[in-house]
């Protein structure tokens, strides 16, 4: 079941490690998702949690990416995130009649745009968004933070999707 799961190589400079240890719980969450049905990617499995299915931690983890490397590093819009949509509560998060999928694919072009936005600047380099004080993080912090948040969620798929069918496995 596993793909091609490596680790960043023991001896890498700093952007190769931050990106690659990024890329690599990218595709434990995406792993994640291989062979599920649509009812079970989008079947909630924690009462307190209804949201947190394999399909909304695609879409969360998507609008995520986008925060921090389109909106508070580049300065972008976020009015197109649901993410910033106070009167939605984890609007971010909600799939309602959206395939899985088309939710992969669009988390696969936004890890593809945000590997392209790191590459083409210094890790030392600013967040351009004076609207949120984490857009003063340069974007060393911020691929620690990505790296962070997203093994949190790659865990929780582990768990969610253990709940959904029994599958384990983490290499």
């Amino acid at each position: 079941m596993a793909p091609e799961l490596t680790r960043p190589p023991l001896q890498a400079d700093e952007r190769t490690a931050l990106v690659g240890w990024l890329d690599l719980q990218r595709r434990i969450l995406r792993w994640k998702c291989t062979g599920l049905s649509e009812a079970d990617a989008h079947r909630p499995v924690l009462p307190t949690s209804p949201a947190m299915t394999m399909a909304g931690l695609v879409a969360h983890m998507r609008w995520t990416e986008h925060t921090w490397l389109e909106v508070l590093f580049l300065g972008g819009d976020e009015r197109e995130n649901p993410a910033f949509d106070e009167s939605a509560e984890d609007a971010d998060w909600r799939t309602e009649g959206r395939p899985l999928a088309e939710l992969l694919a669009e988390y696969e072009a936004q890890c593809a745009r945000s590997n392209a936005i790191v590459a083409a600047a210094s890790l030392d380099d600013v967040g351009r968004h004076p609207g949120y004080r984490a857009g003063g993080a340069n974007l060393r912090w911020m691929l620690i933070h990505l790296v962070e948040e997203t093994g949190r969620h790659a865990g929780h798929a582990d768990i969610v999707r253990e709940l959904l069918d029994g599958t384990k496995g983490y290499y």
